[in-house]
């Protein structure tokens, strides 16, 4: 069975919680590379950016208040994603 990797386990609880999100690579003026990620659902949207893809979903989680451990936990709340104001 393939692993699962930590930012996946993210989105799929972001999915679940009704979010749409998504994800793009791109090169900043620097030529780094940086990842950006968002979410939006419920009237709502959130854009992060990040130099690597995992720290992009966890600043994502932070945005909507609740901690990256919290996001892997496989009881998250749910209901808290869906009430962001």
């Amino acid at each position: 069975m393939p692993s699962v990797k930590s930012w996946e386990i993210i989105a799929d609880n972001l999915s679940k919680a009704g979010w749409s999100w998504g994800y793009v690579s791109a090169l900043d003026r620097q030529g780094r590379t940086i990842w950006i990620v968002d979410a939006h659902g419920y009237g709502k949207r959130f854009v992060v950016h990040s130099a690597d893809m995992l720290t992009a979903f966890a600043e994502l989680a932070i945005r909507f208040g609740i901690t990256p451990e919290d996001c892997l936990a496989p009881e998250i709340k749910f209901d808290k994603l869906s009430r962001i104001k």
